[in-house]
């Protein structure tokens, strides 16, 4: 099959896209999937670099991408649920490439009406949106959230989900954002996440859901009630949690939930969560691709793969 395949540690031109590259094996329970798409997102370039092989190693040659959209090319055995032809996506590993096996138990229908290739953007960030509110930050019915980054993929999510459960949401964004986030009229205020004297004069809130991390998570936190919750998708430091010791404080770590993500999918197709796709390339351009989101400001970037499964 073709794929993109990393050989080292290193930058973008360290992704090479290969022709002859070993089929994955099915076999149990297991889907082969032929993809018709998936995504980058910031975890793909981290791994890359080498920036997460502390906790996360890679084992050389790898294929890199957490989501897939596509038709059952196969299925195994033990498969019940699945057959070939069946429109899926799912949330697994070594997506970028144009067949992917994954575990019958990850992976959800995809509903007539969504987009096949498009549908790839969703995997990952729906999940972690939804996961980030509901478990790392536990939000209820009438509490008030803030969700930082709340324009952005994984926020957008989180938002989502949020109104859902029937809490209030305020939108951290930057200044320069606050026309768009209003355009979207679900937000019950706005705060410049990047305006230092805005967060130091904003109230205190039940709960905040944080994707942007860094300095920002670390002057956000000590505006969560005391015993209020703090739930994030990035990187907290290590003081600003010893700084706030009321604050139940929990790290989102995104799990496969085909439910779920077959629910984001419906809403897709009903008009009811909308995801900016900001660009679109073949499989073969992921070096470039990886460049495109390391500089930030493009929107979500899918990867389409070179032959078409239908």
């Amino acid at each position: 099959m073709k794929a993109v395949v990393l050989h080292e540690y290193g930058g973008p031109e360290k992704l090479k896209f290969e022709d002859n590259v070993p089929d994955p094996q099915v076999s149990g329970a297991t889907i082969l999937i032929a993809a018709a798409g998936t995504s980058v997102n910031p975890i793909d370039w981290k791994m890359r670099s080498g920036a997460r092989q502390k906790d996360a190693p890679l084992s050389f040659p790898a294929i890199l991408g957490r989501d897939v959209s596509g038709v059952v090319r196969a299925v195994g055995a033990n498969v019940k649920h699945f057959k070939p032809g069946d429109r899926v996506l799912a949330l697994t590993y070594k997506t970028y490439a144009e067949l992917v096996a994954v575990d019958d138990s990850d992976v959800a229908h995809l509903p007539d009406g969504v987009d096949l290739a498009d549908a790839a953007a969703l995997p990952l960030i729906s999940l972690t949106g939804d996961q980030l509110l509901r478990r790392a930050t536990n939000v209820q019915k009438g509490q008030v959230v803030l969700i930082s980054g709340a324009l952005g993929s994984v926020g957008r999510a989180a938002v989502h989900s949020a109104k859902k459960i029937g809490a209030l949401v305020i939108a951290g964004v930057r200044a320069k954002q606050f026309d768009d986030a209003r355009a979207l009229g679900v937000f019950s205020d706005l705060l410049a996440i990047d305006d230092d004297k805005a967060i130091e004069k904003f109230r205190p809130v039940d709960a905040i859901a944080d994707t942007v991390g860094g300095d920002v998570a670390a002057k956000l936190i000590a505006k969560v009630k005391p015993n209020g919750s703090f739930g994030y998708a990035s990187v907290l430091p290590e003081s600003a949690a010893a700084q706030n010791p009321t604050v139940k404080i929990a790290r989102v770590r995104t799990q496969p939930d085909p439910s779920k993500l077959r629910e984001f999918a419906d809403d897709v197709r009903d008009g009811k969560f909308v995801l900016p796709i900001g660009r679109r390339l073949p499989l073969r351009d992921a070096s470039e691709a990886h460049v495109l989101g390391e500089k930030g400001g493009v929107g979500k970037i899918l990867l389409l793969a070179p032959t078409s499964p239908l």
